[in-house]
């Protein structure tokens, strides 16, 4: 852990160069096929049909380039980053909490969109995103996006959705009778404090926080005294989305943050599960196909962008997580989104959604802002006890 604090203090310390656009030449044309691509990602987001031969968009691409996909699952933004930091891997599907710290350590190298024609096809409201773009400098193409959903089991709330995130920071009797003591989770992310903030934006407005990435010294004790009152009713922070499915399935957890990934997964295996956006919102990630600085394979990894934006990946890979695809013409005519599909999950929600990105001293909305190296050591005690 100590070395995840020096990356995090060091790629944020040099984060003043990134946003001055200082960059390397991305690639000007692509060559021959090296063979093999690696890949960091999230959980179900590289699928070769081994959990459902339904979704399947690595085998197709391995037949038509000779790249052989490996994949390296990540469980949280700080693996990501850590992973990337060590080195070994060409791509990374990185969220807005990680992407600029990405940038800022050089990590990553520029992308020339030119070399990636279905660029083009992107989401406008994506084509410029601030978490991956620099300087007018694109640092990986978008991949999925979409909410931090509150996931429950609908025989603990009688078939009602809790209108409120309180059913997780609050300890309470549920509509089954029971407290909610250690029947609930949160993640096991420091970026996770941004929940507790969007909390009490809603609850203690006395507080002014007005982004919940950005929190003075006040704001910041608040959100992380929420958290310390939490910690003595969760029974797991959960990093891993399998072992989240088990819990809900098998070890009486009945509410928690969660992702629409193990949404479907659960009401797939008929589990009594559902999930809603609480009145007080929710955050979200936005994530970032993005090249290794010392990528080996770069033209197997420019080859596997242009293939993860294709209309039919989106879809697909959009379908199986319960995501946002990035390119709009993927939520019409996909079999397994349907056409309803991307309304569903959150395509219109957009600006609703507080979006993971890195806190950083230097912010917007107020004077001075605790940086993310402390949110990373701090919550690390709350989930210590202390």
């Amino acid at each position: 852990m100590t070395n995840l604090l020096k990356s995090c203090t060091a790629a944020l310390a040099c984060l003043s160069f990134a946003t001055q656009g200082i960059a390397a030449e991305p690639l000007k044309a692509l060559g021959k096929a090296e063979g093999a691509v690696s890949i960091v990602a999230w959980a179900g987001y590289i699928e070769r049909g081994e959990t459902d031969k339904n979704y399947d968009w690595v085998t197709d691409f391995e037949k038509e380039t000779g790249c052989k996909v490996s994949v390296k699952t990540a469980a949280t933004s700080d693996e990501m980053v850590s992973l990337m930091n060590e080195g070994g891997f060409d791509l990374v599907t990185a969220s807005g909490d990680a992407s600029l710290r990405l940038i800022a350590g050089k990590r990553v190298q520029p992308i020339n969109t030119d070399l990636i024609p279905s660029f083009k096809t992107v989401d406008e409201r994506l084509q410029n995103g601030p978490w991956y773009t620099v300087g007018g400098v694109h640092y990986g193409v978008p991949y999925l996006w979409g909410p931090n959903v509150l996931m429950y089991n609908t025989d603990a709330f009688k078939d009602k959705a809790p209108t409120s995130w309180n059913v997780v920071f609050e300890e309470q009797t549920l509509p089954d009778g029971k407290s909610n003591k250690g029947r609930v989770q949160a993640y096991d992310g420091a970026i996770y404090i941004a929940d507790a903030a969007m909390y009490l934006m809603a609850h203690k407005p006395d507080l002014g926080i007005k982004d919940p990435y950005e929190l003075t010294e006040d704001q910041y004790k608040a959100a992380l005294d929420l958290l310390r009152g939490q910690r003595k009713l969760v029974s797991r922070y959960w990093h891993d989305a399998m072992i989240q499915i088990d819990d809900f399935k098998n070890e009486g957890v009945v509410a928690s943050g969660s992702w629409p990934f193990q949404v479907n997964l659960l009401q797939a295996d008929k589990q009594k599960i559902a999930s809603t956006f609480p009145e007080e919102g929710v955050t979200g990630w936005a994530d970032t196909t993005m090249l290794h600085a010392d990528s080996e394979h770069p033209n197997c990894a420019y080859m596997w962008m242009e293939h993860s934006l294709k209309a039919k990946v989106q879809g697909d890979a959009a379908a199986w997580f319960g995501a946002v695809p990035s390119v709009p013409a993927a939520c019409k005519g996909n079999e397994l989104m349907g056409d309803t599909g991307c309304a569903t999950n959150g395509f219109d929600h957009f600006d609703k959604i507080k979006f993971w990105k890195t806190p950083v001293a230097k912010c917007t909305t107020q004077s001075e802002c605790v940086p993310y190296h402390r949110w990373v050591s701090d919550y690390i005690g709350v989930i210590g006890g202390r």
